[in-house]
């Protein structure tokens, strides 16, 4: 990724869990980058980790702290990027209710990314209409900051897609230019599997290496990652491509032609696993510590961070509220 300024950004997170290294290495770094050069908003999507957890909101409220005790620990900075919860700026909710008028089921159900997510949930009772429709929800998040970049993976492109032909249908049906569209910014870091080599890190699955996990458990959980199953002896050869193990150095070891040698001699047989391994926790461990050390620090005192939040929220809301009025004059809406 090059070098990206003057921009409007909007990301975000879901608060259904603690935020780890794919996170990370896919986006946490990249906004303490972007958040120098840009005016960023970095939202906690409360309302839609609902959409698939309405009954347990517990779940997502207790996430909410966690998830920005994580940002705050990868050093987002309250001052350059404006921190916010999603359910606090109720502008989002009204924009979604206006733009659902201008999509129809047969696009929402078209979705890609709904489907595979719909796929993945297994919906036993039905899929929640709240769920189907968080791509729109997604589109006022987006738009309500007239963000132009987004950051996502390339899986979470159809959803730029869709906000893009809203932000289209708005300006064409109401005759005035006052959305923005986006443009995806996409990482440079290829998704991290889990440590189970299982696709991607999943709570769930138990194959995460959290933000906050002791240097202990970083080391057992390394020590016990997948590599190659045909790898049996330190004389065979071994295969790198698809190794959870190299994946994670080619996103963390800063010496690459060092790692380049390990990969040909990992290749040619006579490396250990555990040798991988014990390179992988050396420059994991001093990367990690002062993000380990900052996150204990500040969620040592709750009140402070939630007091961030608000701080955050307000700000977040008098610049979606803007916007709010803009699309209610173009709609006619402007009752005074």
């Amino acid at each position: 990724m090059g070098s990206v300024s003057n921009h409007t950004i909007l990301t975000g997170d879901r608060p259904t869990g603690l935020l780890h290294l794919g996170h990370y290495v896919g986006s946490l770094r990249e906004r303490e980058r972007l958040q120098h050069e840009n005016r960023q908003f970095v939202l906690i999507a409360d309302l839609q980790a609902l959409t698939d957890n309405a009954d347990n909101p517990e779940k997502v409220r207790n996430n909410v702290l966690e998830v920005a005790f994580d940002y705050l620990a990868v050093g987002l900075d309250p001052k350059l990027t404006t921190i916010f919860i999603q359910s606090l700026v109720p502008e989002l909710a009204e924009l979604t209710m206006y733009y659902l008028n201008l999509v129809t089921l047969a696009r929402l159900q078209r979705n890609p990314t709904v489907k595979d997510e719909i796929r993945l949930r297994q919906f036993a009772g039905g899929v929640p209409a709240g769920f189907l429709c968080y791509p729109v929800s997604q589109a006022a998040d987006i738009t309500a900051f007239k963000a132009d970049l987004v950051p996502v993976g390339s899986d979470q492109l159809p959803m730029i897609e869709q906000t893009v032909e809203i932000v289209r249908a708005f300006n064409r049906t109401y005759h005035r230019a006052v959305l923005v569209e986006p443009k995806p910014l996409l990482s440079s870091v290829p998704r991290l599997p889990g440590t189970d080599g299982k696709g991607k890190m999943s709570k769930s699955l138990g194959n995460a290496i959290y933000l906050g996990d002791s240097a202990d458990a970083v080391s057992d959980k390394v020590k016990k990652m997948f590599t190659d199953p045909g790898h049996l002896r330190v004389e065979d050869p071994g295969v790198v491509e698809g190794n959870p193990v190299f994946s994670y150095l080619d996103a963390f070891d800063p010496d690459l032609s060092g790692l380049d040698a390990m990969k040909k001699h990992y290749r040619k047989g006579g490396l250990g696993d555990m040798a991988v391994k014990r390179r992988l926790l050396e420059v994991l461990q001093p990367a990690l510590e002062p993000i380990r050390e900052r996150r204990r620090l500040v969620a040592a005192d709750p009140g402070q961070v939630m007091e961030l939040l608000l701080d955050g929220s307000r700000k977040a809301r008098a610049v979606a509220a803007q916007t709010l009025d803009e699309v209610r004059k173009a709609m006619h809406l402007d009752y005074h």
